[in-house]
């Protein structure tokens, strides 16, 4: 035997050794898996998703963010405004004039970027403040939910390969959480 059909008969060998070996760990793997999930007496799945967009808290942050940035936009609007006019009026001066009319041009324009920025900046931060306020809701009513009706599981509906719609208690979670919503009566932002 030469030493090359050696080489490729331990490969082999090796190669096949490793192959059983995943197999096995599969086996193991499953079968722990099927067994923790033969102990899950009860379990559930949420759509998170919607449970979001159709919380009721969800939909006055929207539309207080939405106020705050139609405020932005009509401040935005009036510095635009500015800046054509002023413009106009550059159009009409003589050269020796000009200069110091593009200087407040250009300051204004300045000022509109560094508006501009400092607007998506705070209509972000306050969006994401709101956002991680609500899905702590969704959680804590969750988690509640779940020790007061006994689940042993509840999944993210968007973490399922397969379901079967007896398990959705997405209309639970949601009446819930608008029901302690309106009990609050929390002040808007």
């Amino acid at each position: 035997m030469g030493h090359n059909q050696e080489v490729t008969m331990k490969m082999s060998e090796v190669k096949q050794s490793t192959v059983w070996t995943a197999v096995i760990l599969t086996f193991f793997f499953l079968n722990g898996a099927l067994a923790g999930a033969a102990y899950a007496e009860k379990i559930a799945f949420v759509d998170v998703a919607k449970t979001f967009d159709s919380y009721e808290k969800t939909k006055q942050n929207d539309a207080v963010l939405a106020e705050e940035g139609k405020k932005k936009q009509a401040q935005r609007d009036t510095m635009i405004q500015e800046i054509r006019r002023l413009k106009d009026e550059l159009a009409l001066l003589a050269d020796k004039n000009k200069e110091e009319k593009q200087a407040a041009i250009d300051e204004k324009v300045k000022g509109l970027q560094d508006f501009d920025q400092k607007a998506r900046e705070e209509l972000s931060k306050k969006r994401d403040e709101a956002v991680r306020e609500i899905l702590k809701d969704i959680d804590t009513v969750m988690n509640d939910y779940g020790k007061q009706k006994g689940y042993d599981l509840i999944f993210n509906e968007r973490a399922l390969l397969y379901r079967n719609d007896k398990f959705d208690v997405t209309t639970d979670i949601l009446n819930e959480l608008n029901n302690k919503f309106k009990t609050q009566k929390p002040a808007a932002k």
